[in-house]
């Protein structure tokens, strides 16, 4: 019986056979291969069999009739096999041994600085992924000022990243990585959750450096997902493929987003693709099978210079020549797109959005948060709990503990960005839900499925980050957040409990948990408590509030209150705002660290000195 696993809809089941492919073959890919005897026991597995013999590899076929002739001629060496292969994915409950010290954090940063690529930047070798969790600790790092080595290696990534061929230059956005090491020729396929967290590495960045170009990076991404990965309700689609119909209708990879110097001549005026041509580096011979991968190395003054342009007129006239040649583009047949919509990489893009919507003064961008809120607790939640995936008009599939705390963590930065206490008691709610059915209430930490979920070869409680981070990173964060806000200290509790379940690897192999660490700092650190209160007649909150946006401030809670019912709604969930006003009529900040709080203040560079006294960033 042959059955086929989509791995974005079934992680659980991906994850346990996946430790199955790496037991027997020392390494795992996809697609991967697995055989299973009637109780759902592995005997035989691996990733990709060619449908014909092939450069030595076996095909398909001829693996199924060997995989036949043993499970018919030597039954009991095959579940023998099996029984083996199944115990060995078993997971062991980790043994609690409290809570880290900061040498996990400076040990972290300098196994990251050893891998680091120092000439075109990333980590390791070809192919090369983003590694966004390993950013966004290093951006911490950065901003702490934990080693001058992390800025570099930061800083010279994202410019990396920024200028090669796996940024899409002319419609924004992220491939999912680049098959070369120089960031040059991407795999052409597009991931929600990449550009959910690269929107958020880039954003702080600019927060951290005060770089505009970071800045418009993040603005590309948010506005790529606007226009192409948003469904009608205001969920975000899953995917783009790699693939799409070339010239003669038949799938070419990368074929949508390259271009020949004649497509280009023909787009737009002679100037235009004179600039285009000399600053994308867009030859006669291409870089990508004739055509070319637009990419940027040359010094932009030196471009300039040599079209007779001045550095901001050949700014802008880029900016109307990539519009131009995006609207050439849509012409084109697209790749195809998962329209799937994932919990929890919609709950990644919240985060996005929410946040960059903050940061930026961008109202557009919170709504667009709030629309995909809204649509997941309106048609992805049934019962008080979530479900995983909405396709072909329903929701459907179990939710995972990534599912949770992705969501729950875009609905706490929505609570942030748009002040509306129905956020803040949705993440309540949802968290309870998780604490109910996904705890490990004797070992610390979450299981990613639920108590009453299917029951598999085993129950995994996953603690490493991958592409994403791990769901028990962001659910540390989660209780750590949700225990200022609300000042319960039961989730305090529980996320003592968590770190002593990845005690071990948070000692020895810090680099696998770098999101993780991001919740130790905050831990460690004296959590910072914003409260703004705005009188009901008004007053100038956006003016208040210009300091703290474009600032990195970490490890901090944020409520922006109305006096009022509006208040008192927001002071039934979050007890620390009870009791504030807006002194003299006026729109009013309390500064606070650890329930301490400073003078309140009405005047903006006395709340940015404020601001800049509990963090003390570090910056180039």
């Amino acid at each position: 019986v042959n059955i086929k696993v989509d791995r974005e809809e079934r992680p659980d089941v991906d994850r346990v056979y996946m430790d199955v492919v790496q037991t027997m073959t020392g390494r795992g890919g996809w697609p991967m291969t697995v055989f299973l005897t009637p109780e759902r026991k592995p005997f035989f597995a691996g990733t990709y069999y060619p449908p014909t013999d092939r450069h030595g590899h076996p095909s398909i076929l001829r693996v199924m009739a060997a995989v036949s002739e043993a499970w018919v001629e030597r039954r009991a060496e095959v579940t023998a096999q099996a029984d083996h292969l199944a115990a060995t994915v078993a997971v062991p409950a980790p043994v609690a041994s409290g809570i880290p010290d900061r040498s996990a954090l400076t040990e972290a940063v300098a196994a990251i600085v050893r891998d680091f690529d120092p000439t075109h930047g990333g980590f390791g070798g070809a192919p090369k992924f983003p590694q966004t969790p390993t950013l966004e600790f290093l951006l911490r790092a950065t901003a702490i000022g934990l080693a001058p080595e992390a800025a570099r290696a930061l800083h010279q990534t994202l410019d990396a990243m920024a200028r090669g061929g796996i940024r899409d230059h002319i419609g924004g956005g992220f491939a999912r990585y680049s098959v070369d090491h120089k960031w040059l020729i991407p795999h052409f396929e597009k991931m929600l959750y990449d550009n959910a967290l690269l929107a958020l590495d880039y954003l702080e960045a600019w927060q951290v450096t005060g770089r505009e170009d970071f800045a418009r990076v993040a603005r590309e991404i948010l506005t790529y997902v606007s226009r192409e990965m948003t469904a009608p309700g205001g969920g975000f689609y899953s995917a783009t493929d790699a693939d799409s119909p070339g010239p003669e209708g038949e799938p070419e990879e990368g074929w949508f987003f390259t271009w020949t110097p004649a497509e280009i001549d023909g787009a737009l005026d002679r100037p235009s693709a004179a600039a285009v041509k000399a600053w994308y580096g867009v030859t006669n011979s291409g870089n990508h099978e004739g055509r070319n991968i637009l990419h940027t190395e040359r010094d932009r003054r030196k471009v300039a210079k040599e079209l007779d342009l001045r550095p901001e007129e050949l700014d802008s006239t880029l900016a109307a020549a990539r519009e131009r040649l995006y609207r050439v583009r849509s012409h084109r047949p697209p790749p195809h797109r998962d329209d799937k919509i994932l919990v929890a990489w919609n709950g990644l893009m919240i985060s996005a959005f929410a946040r960059a919507g903050f940061a930026f003064g961008d109202e557009r961008w919170v709504s667009a948060a709030a629309r995909a809120a809204d649509f997941a607790l309106a048609h992805m939640r049934k019962g008080g709990r979530l479900e995983r995936v909405y396709t072909n008009g329903r929701a459907q599939g179990p939710a995972f503990l990534d599912d949770y705390a992705f969501f729950i963590a875009g609905l706490i930065d929505l609570y942030e960005a748009q002040p509306d206490p129905r956020w803040l008691k949705a993440a309540i709610e949802l968290q309870e839900a998780l604490d109910r059915h996904y705890a490990d209430t004797g070992g610390g930490g979450y299981f990613r499925t639920a108590a009453d979920h299917e029951q598999l070869l085993a129950r995994e409680k996953p603690g490493r980050d991958g592409a994403v981070p791990s769901g028990n990173s962001v659910a540390a964060l989660n209780l750590l957040r949700l225990a200022e806000l609300t000042g319960d200290d039961a989730y305090t509790e529980r996320v003592v409990m968590l770190f002593s379940a990845y005690h071990e690897l948070l000692t020895r192999s810090p680099t696998s948990v770098s999101e993780l660490l991001l919740a130790l700092d905050y831990y460690l650190d004296a959590t910072k408590e914003i409260v703004v209160v705005r009188p009901a007649s008004g007053g100038d909150l956006p003016a208040l509030l210009a300091p703290l946006r474009g600032a990195f401030v970490p490890n901090r809670v944020l409520m922006v209150v109305t006096e009022g019912n509006d208040l008192e709604a927001h002071a039934s969930l979050v007890p620390l705002v009870a009791g504030k006003r807006a002194r003299l009529g006026e729109v009013t900040a309390y500064v606070c660290e650890n329930r301490v709080c400073d003078f309140p203040t009405s005047d903006p560079a006395v709340f940015e000195k404020q601001i800049r006294a509990v963090v003390k960033i570090e910056s180039d």
